[in-house]
């Protein structure tokens, strides 16, 4: 769509009225089919436009929980990459320094004493002593070349350079190996295992990249049965069903529910069971979950490992950027290490969704290596052919490896790799959870995380349980669910066949300035909702959780003055 004119202005202006008016009256066929078209993502634009008009008129303020970006930043790993920028110009002009702008680069021979020396020199400036406990980290627990790392650091962050090697600078890769011990592999790492990184643009960035070595390799071709552990993420949804890959799709629906009738956003066994057949060629997921913010239960955990034992050419793709919102983590790639593939995104946790850095994680000995060597020679010969330019032997040349051949469609592999600025400033935030040895910044996270989620459901009216596995990061509300646990199965039926779902979304916006994503665009239950918890203050998802409450209840008030509430 371009112009002015999207779908709901166009539909706005054909039947003489206003955009809220239209949702409350959404059954129209025409206007369902159209609006199923959209993703929550372009939805939600619209869904702002309502929103702004209502606190305009309200002289309110808009409470946007359709975004999932964090209002905070991990402010020390930022204050060290200022100052070493500052210490690395200082080494830009040793080098030389014209008085029309121009120096040097920095120079290895000698630069860990000047760092030091320098670091002596300034010890009131923000993120020194940050860069200090740092630098002694990677030196003694590392045990790093001080003069090679410091040159990576500098060099990194002035970007003079291609990013060399491509796939992530040294110093990156084991900092970040270490940290993703800590992340996805709650400390306990999988024993004499070795993953190799590739740092990308995003975790996204970094699926895309899978998704394309994976079809270019001959590994999944058009038509193959994949399964994907939904609700998930939009676009993990849309990718498999675009024309270059159009794979066969399995949903595993985290539909399971407790005694009490409410959704514990887990996984049924014989769901799971159904891997077992040799015809799935991967499972896709985002762990924990995006919307539900669960993670995988242990016991589904298990059951996989036991699909893997029955399917061991079974591959996964693991989505691992809220795993850090959860207290003693493990990934898939954790307990799975030969099967899988993992990305991380810094983006949420460390509030850097502008940086856009991640990265990839592979076992060096893994089935994606193992299944591209026993491919048929045809096919051998097509891969000799399209990496030749790059090794004289691509038979060896390493999944992840081409992975980043394909991210720069191999002629441009050389300019492959993720800035080294950003490179840089991922190592720091590794390392800030490296060098917090007390969970000070993870603990008080999670609580800053939880304490929003507790807001908005108190204020809804429930109390919501504890649960280790829940990330909290955004909620899953399932109105039909809460419809029949605060008016009965009756309304529920009601609301269900009068209304379509996205009035609910709709009502929200136009009525009380909130803004919350339509959960089935997530392939959630139809009459979800998705609120963000990262974006407002804690005040405001009381208010918020208020307005969803007053949405219910007054559909609850239309059943009562309708023939509805008598029929039944």
């Amino acid at each position: 769509m371009s112009g002015d004119y999207s779908t709901l202005h166009v539909f706005a202006c054909k039947y003489n009225t206003k955009i809220y008016n239209i949702m409350d009256n959404i059954n129209n066929p025409q206007l369902e089919a159209e609006l199923s078209k959209l993703s929550p993502f372009e939805l939600k634009g619209r869904i702002i436009a309502m929103a702004d008009e209502k606190v305009r008129k309200a002289a309110n303020t808009m409470l946007n929980a359709g975004r999932g970006n964090p209002n905070w930043v991990a402010i020390e790993a930022r204050e060290a990459f200022f100052a070493l920028g500052q210490f690395a110009a200082s080494e830009c002009r040793r080098d030389f320094d014209m008085p029309e702008g121009i120096a040097g680069v920095p120079q290895k021979e000698g630069i860990a004493v000047r760092f030091e020396t320098w670091m002596h020199n300034n010890p009131s400036l923000p993120g020194i002593d940050f860069l200090r406990r740092a630098y002694t980290y990677c030196l003694v627990e590392l045990l790093a070349d001080a003069d090679s790392l410091v040159e990576e650091w500098a060099g990194g962050i002035t970007g003079h350079n291609y990013p060399t090697p491509p796939r992530i600078l040294e110093y990156t890769e084991r900092i970040n190996r270490r940290f993703l011990d800590w992340a996805l592999c709650s400390g306990n790492p999988p024993a004499g295992n070795v993953f190799d990184l590739f740092a990308v643009e995003g975790s996204t960035a970094g699926m895309c990249y899978a998704f394309n070595v994976l079809r270019h390799n001959f590994l999944l071709k058009k038509g193959d049965s994949i399964a994907i552990m939904v609700p998930i993420f939009t676009p993990y949804i849309e990718i498999p069903q675009l024309d270059e890959f159009e794979y066969d799709v399995l949903d595993i629906k985290a539909d399971a529910m407790d005694k009490d009738g409410l959704h514990t956003w887990q996984y049924n066994p014989e769901d799971i069971a159904r891997l077992k057949d040799p015809r799935y060629k991967m499972l896709f997921v985002v762990n924990p979950s995006n919307p539900p913010s669960y993670a995988i239960a242990p016991e589904t955990v298990e059951a996989i490992k036991e699909a893997v034992k029955a399917n061991p050419d079974l591959m996964i793709l693991t989505d691992d950027v809220y795993g850090t919102f959860v207290k003693g983590y493990r990934s898939l790639i954790a307990d799975l290490p030969y099967n899988s593939m993992s990305c991380y995104s810094f983006s949420k946790y460390y509030g850097a969704t502008g940086w856009r850095i991640a990265v990839t994680a592979v076992s060096r000995d893994n089935v994606f290596d193992r299944l591209i060597s026993e491919l048929p020679d045809d096919k051998k010969a097509l891969l000799e052919q399209r990496y030749q330019t790059l090794t004289l032997d691509v038979k060896n040349l390493g999944f992840i490896d081409r992975m980043v051949a394909e991210s720069r469609l191999i002629a441009l592999n050389h300019t492959a790799g993720l800035s080294t600025p950003q490179q840089i400033q991922m190592s720091l935030f590794a390392l800030g959870s490296l060098l917090d040895k007390e969970g000070i910044y993870h603990e008080r996270m999670l609580k800053l995380i939880h304490d929003r989620y507790n807001a908005l459901w108190k204020s809804f009216g429930f109390t919501m349980p504890a649960d280790p596995l829940r990330a909290d990061y955004y909620s899953e509300i399932d109105l039909l669910v809460w419809a029949e646990k605060l008016h009965g199965k009756k309304f529920a039926d009601y609301i269900d066949r009068t209304y379509n779902p996205l009035t609910a979304v709709f009502r929200l916006a136009s009525e009380t300035g909130s803004v919350v994503l339509n959960g089935d665009g997530f392939d959630g239950p139809r009459w979800s909702i998705r609120v963000s918890l990262a974006n407002l203050d804690e005040a405001d998802y009381v208010r918020l959780g208020q307005n969803i409450r007053k949405i219910l209840d007054q559909f609850a008030d239309e059943w009562k003055s309708s023939d509805g509430a008598k029929q039944g």
